[in-house]
């Protein structure tokens, strides 16, 4: 097969499917009465899509009951909880996008932030090459940062040469503009695999 093809019906396929710095997706089983912690994302807009079962969401002091086929969103710092409903399991498909650690943050009730946490990639169904040590990863970390910096002044300057915008302009920006979101996928991609394992 040339590409994989998920199917929530399969109780294998329960799982992260793809986890990247640009976006996590999976399938997600809850049982009846379960209720997630609620929380927000700094970076990440979370989509939500009933497949079976009845789940309550409650995002931004607003409750709402989703069935199959509806779906939900909850931006960027949008607090979000979710609790099954009925007397039968649900089943979600879930994305975040971007998925940059920490990718959950959490709230006291008295609306103060707690500390970030940084979950183990195992969390996400992502296996990490231990054999590379943090001081390899942190040099790259140093790396990737310096590129992304270089590239962002290399668009800042195509942005300031730019008279006027226009269909040959807007495709030299967009090109110097790529090159800088690409190498910020890749500092993202070092950052996600060093900050788990970090001990505080």
């Amino acid at each position: 097969m040339g590409f994989p093809v998920y199917d929530f019906r399969n109780p294998e396929h329960i799982t992260n499917m793809l986890v990247t710095p640009q976006i996590r997706s999976r399938f997600l089983r809850m049982e009846p009465g379960t209720e997630a912690q609620g929380h927000t994302h700094d970076l990440g807009h979370e989509i939500f899509l009933i497949l079976s079962g009845r789940c309550e969401f409650t995002i931004d002091g607003e409750t709402e009951v989703l069935g199959p086929g509806q779906l939900c969103v909850a931006l960027v710092d949008q607090w979000h909880q979710v609790r099954v409903v009925g007397d039968e399991p649900m089943i979600m498909y879930l994305s975040v996008t971007p998925h940059v650690q920490p990718t959950h943050t959490f709230w006291n009730e008295d609306g103060t932030r707690q500390p970030s946490r940084f979950a183990p990639s195992s969390s996400y169904d992502v296996e990490v090459d231990e054999s590379v040590d943090e001081k390899e990863l942190l040099a790259r970390l140093a790396n990737a940062s310096g590129t992304v910096a270089e590239a962002a002044r290399q668009a800042s300057e195509v942005i300031d040469e730019t008279a006027a915008f226009a269909a040959g302009t807007r495709e030299t920006i967009w090109e110097a503009l790529r090159e800088l979101h690409t190498r910020l996928a890749r500092l993202d991609d070092v950052w996600n695999e060093l900050a788990p394992r970090a001990n505080d």
